[in-house]
């Protein structure tokens, strides 16, 4: 049997005899009242109550069958009705227990079975609570320590790991970045203990905590709110067990928690919602985050606008814009960088490559495992991988952004085509474009999130693919005749290949020889023919599929994004023609050729390390100035691409910006003006397969109903919209290196 411990009146004389400002004692007649209604005190002459001064704010009528222990502090309490939704309740306070509870004005509370130690605010309603107390040394689901507490009572959140050794401390303002820069650089002992500082910062570490519920709170039909911190406005309705977790809540940005839901050790973010059974044990959910239907958040970080159902996570960091649904679906000990799906039945982290379980994987943004996909850890993608169903046996390294990654046959190699958004699907480009900032229903936006999948961090991952294209472009050009007969498909220039062969063979050096391999890519853009990448997968490495073809379009979106960069600095200036003396202002700032994807926004990789030493020495002191860094790396993003985009030309060119000439120019506006128009024509033709296709079609009786199912094509807000962006991005197109030509 547990043991229950008989303790006398925490209150006691001096509790009793505390003044509590804008306070008085209850009057006899007020006591008299209460006693007549059923009411009972732990004080027999009621002593231990605490009402408002003002005439007519205190009616105690309004309470009945409910028992005062300790110290009660109550707000105005006076005949009113509160509503919301479907229950409406009168104020006041009915069949409740109350210890030690300090309540505001103009409440519900009904049924409550044991309300201790808390701080409840202005127009809540408390409506059939079994149980809602607070410990003195509640830390609300962060990772900090009070008075007395040893460093194993931390709770650390073991993100991106199975072995714990990525562990975060959760904080009420924890964002993905910084939940991503915490975890990857361990090896930096002294930044590790200098976050622990930051999150420690402000603690007293006094244990005096209240549970907190701010204004205009409704919880009902809940089993068990212990250490609980709720933000103002927030709704939880037949909730099951909420220990030791922050909701955070405002009007602007209303939290939600519905029937059956368990959450223990957390943070939950402005404007989430958790239905239906879910589960959320050491977790951070960022803001906009829908978590139900049975899904398991378990030791992870949930970015911001993300959405999970039914699945289990374990210990990931997830960054903004993650879905996932279906029940047969997982994924473990992952850090997966946002704008990414997880489809039904993949799994991802069913095994492990080491005799422990510490394997883990890394993925882009754009991330899109598919059905009944398995893999095999550690393993890692670059960004917008779209991985075909299938299981892959072997550890997975695919550096080639935008591609399609498939098993192959008995070789067991797998099949990569690069560049494969590209080529063959435009469309999945420009959508993602727009959808995800039009579904981010964040009011406050802490957490910068890059959305365009044509940015620094892609660019980067699209320049080291055209130089590893090269390089094995160079080993195919010095295979011997047969193999080299085996893998080439089609070759429309065999007299060039013959060419280019002998040029490899007598080339003095390997700069020589990467300039031939690049020649060739470059004159023979028809030619099909297979590489062999033995970086990509263990043993069997990978086939990569159409080469030449991924060369010419990663070269082209590199031009398209150099050139969109170009024009957001010159429109931020009220520039549409760019002359010398504007080329020269964006040499003129830094470059930064290396960046991070930090949690969703992208950042220089070279401020990160700044910001890294701020922290080391002492200048940043607190999370809020980590986040203000943040901000000042966005106000420069604009330019930071615009000298980027120059960069990348010059790489693309072989030569300084001064050095272009009118050919140059025209070259660069060509295939800038073929990728948008590529991007619209593809992107009505998607579109238009679901009006022409047959198969698409078999399930409508009559046009007429299919246009009402589907809506019309001509209708389509998405094609409006893309068609007034493509005139406009053209019509600029055609002005901004006129003065330079």
């Amino acid at each position: 049997m547990p043991k229950v411990t008989l303790l006398k009146d925490r209150g006691g004389p001096v509790c009793l005899a505390r003044k509590v400002a804008g306070k008085r004692h209850l009057t006899p007649d007020e006591i008299s009242v209460l006693l007549r209604n059923g009411n009972v005190s732990s004080d027999p002459d009621w002593q231990n109550v605490f009402v408002p001064e003002g005439e007519g704010e205190f009616d105690p009528s309004l309470i009945s069958w409910s028992v005062f222990n300790g110290v009660i502090v109550l707000g105005i309490v006076r005949p009113a009705t509160l509503r919301f939704h479907d229950l409406e309740l009168n104020t006041g306070i009915y069949r409740s227990v109350l210890y030690d509870v300090v309540i505001g004005d103009d409440c519900v509370v009904h049924n409550v079975g044991y309300l201790s130690n808390y701080k409840i605010g202005d127009r809540v309603m408390l409506f059939n609570v079994q149980e809602m107390s607070c410990t003195k040394h509640s830390k609300f689901g962060e990772g900090i320590l009070k008075e007395g507490e040893d460093e194993e009572n931390r709770i650390w959140i073991g993100v991106g790991n199975e072995n714990g050794n990525r562990g975060i401390l959760a904080f009420t303002d924890m964002i993905a970045a910084d939940a991503f820069l915490w975890s990857r650089f361990r090896e930096d002992s002294l930044l590790m203990r200098r976050f622990v500082e930051l999150t420690e910062a402000g603690n007293d570490g006094k244990n005096n905590t209240f549970g907190i519920v701010e204004d205009d709170v409704v919880i009902k039909n809940c089993t068990l709110l212990k250490d609980a911190k709720i933000g103002a406005f927030a709704y939880i309705k037949g909730a099951f067990k909420l220990k030791n977790i922050t909701v955070l809540s405002s009007g602007q940005e209303p939290s939600q928690i519905g029937e059956g839901v368990e959450m223990v050790n957390g943070i939950m973010g402005y404007g989430s919602h958790v239905f239906y059974q879910a589960v959320a044990v050491r977790f951070v959910m960022g803001r906009n985050c829908h978590l139900k239907y049975g899904a398991r958040l378990l030791n992870s970080f949930l970015g911001d606008n993300s959405t999970v159902s039914c699945c289990e996570l374990l210990n990931n960091l997830i960054f903004p814009f993650h879905e996932q649904h279906h029940n047969s679906s997982f994924l473990i000990a992952a850090t997966v960088m946002g704008q990414s799906n997880v489809a039904s039945a993949a799994t991802i982290g069913s095994n492990h490559n080491s005799r422990s379980p510490d394997g883990e994987m890394v993925a882009g943004r754009g991330f899109w495992p598919g059905l009944c996909s398995d893999f095999k850890y550690d393993s890692r993608f670059a960004s917008f991988v779209l991985v075909s169903k299938g299981s892959y046996q072997n550890e997975l390294n695919i550096t080639y952004p935008f591609s399609l990654v498939a098993t192959g046959g008995e070789d067991g190699a797998v099949h990569i085509i690069p560049a494969y958004w590209f080529i063959y699907n435009m469309f999945a480009i420009v959508r993602n474009k727009y959808k995800f900032s039009a579904r981010d229903k964040r009011v406050v936006k802490v957490q910068h999130i890059e959305t365009d999948p044509l940015a620094p961090d892609t660019m980067q991952e699209v320049e080291a693919a055209i130089k590893r294209l090269i390089d094995l472009t160079e080993r195919y050009l010095k295979l011997p005749k047969e193999a080299l007969s085996d893998m080439t498909l089609h070759n429309p220039r065999p007299e060039y290949l013959s060419e280019t062969r002998q040029k490899a063979a007598s080339a003095g050096n390997e700069e020589e020889r990467r300039q031939i391999a690049k020649d060739y890519l470059h004159q023979n853009p028809e030619a099909k023919f297979l590489l062999l990448d033995d970086r990509c997968q263990r043993k069997h490495g990978a086939i990569i599929e159409k080469p030449a073809q991924a060369y010419r379009e990663y070269r082209r979106i590199m031009k398209y994004f150099a050139v969109e960069s170009l024009m957001q600095w010159g429109l931020e200036r009220g520039i549409e023609e760019l002359g010398k003396d504007d080329m020269e202002a964006i040499k003129a700032l830094p470059l930064y050729t290396s960046w991070m994807n930090a949690g969703g926004q992208v950042i220089p990789a070279s401020k990160v390390y700044e910001m890294f030493s701020l922290v080391k020495i002492g200048r940043i002191k607190s999370w809020a100035e980590v986040h203000a860094f943040y901000d000042e790396c966005q106000k420069s993003y604009t330019d930071y691409k615009a000298r980027y985009a120059i960069y990348l030309l010059e790489q693309l060119y072989s030569r300084p910006s001064e050095e272009f000439d009118r050919e140059v120019y025209k070259d660069i506006t060509n295939d800038v003006a073929y990728v948008s128009m590529n991007m619209l024509e593809s992107s009505i033709t998607s579109r238009e397969k679901d009006y022409t296709d047959f198969f698409r079609s078999i399930t409508f009786r009559n046009k007429k109903e299919r246009d009402t199912v589907l809506g019309s094509l001509e209708d389509n807000s998405f094609l409006k919209h893309l068609r007034y962006s493509t005139d406009e991005f053209n019509g600029v197109l055609e002005k901004i290196f006129r003065k330079l030509r």
